[in-house]
């Protein structure tokens, strides 16, 4: 009798409501996994949230066997797929770290004005320099670059043969009044041919390289897919403000819907491939994504198969988002994966040694 007095019906009601809500925005979330953001873009939103829906849906949990409620059983069942993909967001364990022949890095420039913790202040070059002796300091084999820019009056070729002797340098960029931005390829292996994927009404690019390790040769794709051109400080700001709102509004929404395209392009040069892939970048996207879904389909996750903690990519969101990615074939082996947190970008690089 005390327990029923203690959950009134209202108090029941109101908790069973309160748990269909929370359970039905997780399956949203799950769904936006295989939903073409382009059919319906604000699907994108629910995946972005996965981590934070997660968290609520067990506190829920909890709280339904707290009160022996009925909706206990339902939560745990929406929470089953979670058990599968939370490994995409979070890894408690990591293999011990070998050295393998092939090392890889993807870092996103972020165009050398995005320094942090004490580089604020420094100039695009003396950044890029800083950036440039950290990855040869890595002894990477191939290097992936997004967002890599320099100001008017810079040399890319020269800058790039002084900083990286010994790498061959393939590059794709737009030059405007600040200079340039675009992808660059760095390899000390040799190359077989190599290609760019320019996406339509976008400067976001992929470049596409063909290496040659030993007796194999395999296509190293670095991609920059569609950004939101957003700063997390500018989305606040815009709260509140009706027409700043609608400009931020429409510029998620037309990078959301541009990237199923950009990805679908990347997917149809795979197939036309005569080697395996390795897809490399920027994603724009969470693991929980309809990018990523599809991206990850036939290759394996750096991240999943030899990282630790969330894995964070992104410094702003730190430590929950991860739109960095090394996905590689299945007839490779991972050997290590790290996320160096240096302050050069707001983005970190990603590290993976493979045989």
């Amino acid at each position: 009798m005390a327990e029923k007095k203690k959950y009134s019906l209202f108090s029941t009601i109101l908790f069973g409501l309160i748990a269909l809500v929370v359970s039905g925005l997780m399956l949203a979330s799950y769904l936006s996994m295989v939903i073409n953001p382009s059919k319906l873009w604000f699907a994108t939103f629910f995946g972005i949230l996965y981590i934070p829906l997660l968290i609520l849906t067990v506190l829920m949990l909890l709280v339904a066997l707290r009160r022996r409620s009925s909706m206990a059983t339902w939560l745990l069942v929406v929470l089953l797929p979670a058990i599968w993909l939370t490994g995409r967001c979070l890894q408690l364990r990591a293999p011990e770290p070998e050295k393998g022949p092939l090392k890889v890095v993807s870092f996103n420039a972020g165009l050398f004005v995005h320094g942090q913790k004490g580089l604020e202040g420094a100039s695009r070059l003396a950044l890029a320099d800083s950036a440039a002796a950290f990855l040869r300091g890595t002894g990477a084999d191939i290097i992936c670059l997004q967002e890599f820019g320099l100001p008017v009056g810079v040399g890319l070729s020269d800058f790039l043969s002084s900083r990286f002797p010994g790498y061959h340098p393939e590059y794709f960029v737009l030059t405007g009044d600040n200079g340039y931005a675009g992808n660059v390829t760095l390899s000390r292996l040799p190359v077989v041919r190599k290609g760019k994927l320019e996406f339509e009404g976008s400067t976001n690019m992929a470049l596409y390289t063909d290496i040659s390790l030993d007796t194999t040769v395999f296509r190293i794709y670095n991609c920059h897919f569609q950004s939101y051109n957003l700063s997390p400080d500018s989305v606040i700001r815009s709260i509140g403000h009706d027409e700043a709102l609608t400009s931020t509004e429409n510029k998620m929404k037309r990078a959301i819907m541009r990237r199923p395209d950009q990805v679908g392009a990347v997917l149809q040069s795979m197939e036309e491939s005569p080697v395996h892939s390795m897809v490399v970048g920027d994603f724009n996207d969470t693991p929980v994504s309809y990018t990523y879904q599809r991206l990850k389909a036939g290759r394996k996750d750096s991240f999943v198969e030899a990282g630790k903690g969330f894995g964070a990519t992104y410094v702003k969101f730190r430590p929950f988002i991860r739109i960095d990615y090394i996905l590689y074939p299945k007839d490779f082996e991972i050997c290590s994966y790290e996320v160096p947190q240096v302050p050069l970008s707001d983005h970190y690089p990603i590290i993976a040694t493979y045989r």
